[in-house]
């Protein structure tokens, strides 16, 4: 008996190590998941430095030190003319989008149609979307203007414009082919594309350098500027007879900008000299922003993923620190990387124009498109500019592929005119221009009874509840 009893024992004493490991481990790190980490080596498009893990920044003489406290997973602070790098944080680590995809979904179809178009809506457009989508409320057999569907992708991230626009132009799957073609074709290659909306889906991918590279591109299409940086709309409904008069009429309602930076929220003011892009939120990805803003004749985009802070706005908040930063650090900070132009990219001597059917931009018709907004839309009025300075950057195929290209003021001539000035490969090509839009103002919360507004000290508001399901 004793004999049975001793390798009884012995074989107890081994397995407790084995089975209490687990529980000890937990213990050491209070039970919390550990954070994700990026790859040892990651892409190097655009230098060296950026396919390191961690921060990537060069301190110099005046270079301000980098905010604390940033939880972004990804992070990229880079200026939009020259495509120089400031400072990133493992710029290519492939992470879920979120709908910060519909940039490269708008980049690669608002070229295609005319936004004055009318679409009717089928039903079988609006099927297929994912749990939880975030969506304009798009209603099948009413019609709609292709600007009208535009709106809705911007404005309310809709799952269901993006939808409608998909099948327009040939279907899902289609339109997915096409994104990806687009992404290669900007050398966004840690983009990997499998829905259109950005809703989770398995292997799909971008990285904060892919998703600046695409914002940049998009930036270069009027509409495009026109759509990011609108802060609210008159969004069309259904049709009401009216009691009166037996007339039809269509009603409308208000859709707003879900970019925070743009509008402001009760915690957040907006930020000044923002011009909006785009965000996205997805239980898998988590919050994700690209945003473009501007402070005389600088202009930089800032994107950042995913921020593990549970503070409210926190993607929000830090984007608004790294542009305090880069504002700051530009002109004096020692580029890590750049941003590269798109494959094909080829000097020309010809004047920047529509090309293999692209339509031309006129520069003074980009800086009216935004007010022109049918049905009552406000948000973006009047059209600042560039403080002075027209910002030439190429598009699909020449987004200045020489650093320190002069601006067109400087140079005293056209752009296609200064000596090595990139020009037109694909798609139309010309100078752009940014703007501040007009904001309605920090949103007013209603006053208590017996309250004024310079009474008493300032309300707080509890925080908006996360989505529980993806939205994309």
């Amino acid at each position: 008996m004793s004999r049975g009893l001793i390798p009884a024992v012995a074989a107890a004493l081994l397995l407790f190590p084995l089975s209490a490991g687990p529980a000890l481990a937990a213990d050491g790190d209070s039970g919390k998941p550990k954070e994700p980490k990026p790859p040892a080596r990651m892409s190097e498009i655009g230098g060296e430095l950026l396919g390191r893990p961690g921060t990537q920044v060069r301190p110099g003489p005046g270079v301000p030190a980098l905010p604390a406290k940033l939880t972004g997973r990804s992070w990229i602070v880079a200026d939009a003319e020259s495509g120089d790098v400031l400072a990133a944080h493992n710029a290519h680590w492939k992470l879920p989008p979120a709908s910060t995809l519909k940039m490269l979904f708008a980049d690669t179809l608002l070229p295609k149609f005319d936004k004055k178009q009318e679409h009717k809506v089928l039903r079988a457009e609006l099927e297929g979307m994912g749990a939880g989508s975030s969506a304009v409320g798009l209603k099948e057999n009413l019609t709609y203007t292709v600007r009208d569907l535009w709106l809705g992708v911007f404005l309310r991230s809709g799952n269901d414009a993006v939808r409608v626009l998909a099948h327009k132009n040939g279907g899902i799957d289609k339109t997915v082919q096409e994104m990806q073609a687009r992404a290669e074709e900007l050398n966004a290659l840690d983009t990997t594309v499998v829905s259109p909306d950005g809703y989770d889906a398995p292997r799909q991918f971008s990285s904060a350098y892919d998703l600046t590279l695409i914002a940049r591109s998009g930036l270069q299409n009027a509409d495009f500027r026109e759509y990011c940086s609108t802060v609210s709309a008159d969004f069309p409904g259904q049709w009401k007879t009216d009691k009166k008069t037996k007339k039809k009429k269509r009603e409308t309602f208000a859709i707003q900008n879900t970019d925070r930076l743009l509008t402001g929220d009760y915690d957040l003011t907006p930020y000044q000299g923002v011009a909006g892009i785009k965000n996205g939120y997805t239980s898998k990805a988590g919050w994700t922003f690209t945003g473009v803003a501007q402070r005389g004749e600088r202009v930089l985009l800032v994107t950042v993923m995913n921020p593990s802070s549970k503070e409210h706005n926190a993607v929000y908040k830090e984007t608004a620190k790294l542009f305090d930063w880069g504002f700051k650090a530009a002109g004096k900070a020692e580029p890590v990387g750049t941003l590269v132009p798109p494959r094909g990219a080829e000097p020309t001597t010809g004047e920047a124009g529509g090309t293999d059917g692209a339509r031309p931009e006129d520069p003074a018709e980009a800086g009216v498109a935004a007010q022109r907004t049918p049905g009552g839309s406000a948000g973006v009025g009047t059209v600042l500019g560039l403080m002075g300075a027209l910002l030439v950057v190429l598009a699909a195929a020449g987004l200045l592929v020489h650093r320190r290209w002069p601006l067109p003021e400087r140079a005293g001539r056209h752009p296609a005119e200064a000596p090595g000035a990139p020009g037109a490969a694909r798609r139309s090509r010309t100078p752009w221009k940014l703007w501040k839009p007009e904001r309605p103002g920090k949103p007013k919360e209603p006053e208590k009874p017996g309250e004024t507004p310079a009474s008493g000290k300032p309300r707080e508001r509890k925080p908006e509840r996360k989505p529980e399901e993806p939205r994309g």
